[in-house]
């Protein structure tokens, strides 16, 4: 299984950028996965920030990028995107996108690392003020 993320760069305070995630080699329907977006910032811990259950039914956000960061899922593509909206300098870090072959029903409490075993090799995200 591959996960390929890209997208990244730098940005000023309040612009926008579309993170993508190739996605191949995967055993199941790529919409039965559960799949997430995570960040890790420097010294600081991996974290996720959104996350969605298989077929989409559930999607959770974390409170740092509700209402501005939008996660997607192109089925025929294979592709997970992020769109991230309004992106400001607490934004900055190295994202990583995640694919977990046994999907909860609801991310609220396990949008974590512990939970996702598939990775990709992250993206830099940088938000200049």
């Amino acid at each position: 299984v591959q996960l390929q993320a890209s997208g990244g760069g730098l940005v000023q305070t309040g612009g926008s950028l579309r993170l993508s995630c190739a996605v191949s080699g995967l055993i199941f329907d790529f919409e039965d996965y559960g799949i997430g977006w995570f960040r890790q910032a420097p010294g600081k811990e991996r974290e996720g920030i959104v996350c969605s259950s298989a077929r989409d039914a559930s999607t959770w956000y974390a409170e740092a990028v509700k209402g501005r960061f939008h996660i997607s899922r192109d089925i025929a593509g294979s592709t997970v995107y992020l769109q991230m909206n309004g992106l400001k300098p607490e934004d900055t870090a190295v994202y990583y996108c995640s694919a977990d072959p046994i999907s909860y029903a609801d991310y609220a409490s396990t949008c974590s690392t512990p939970h996702f075993g598939l990775w990709g090799q992250g993206t830099q995200v940088t938000v200049s003020s």
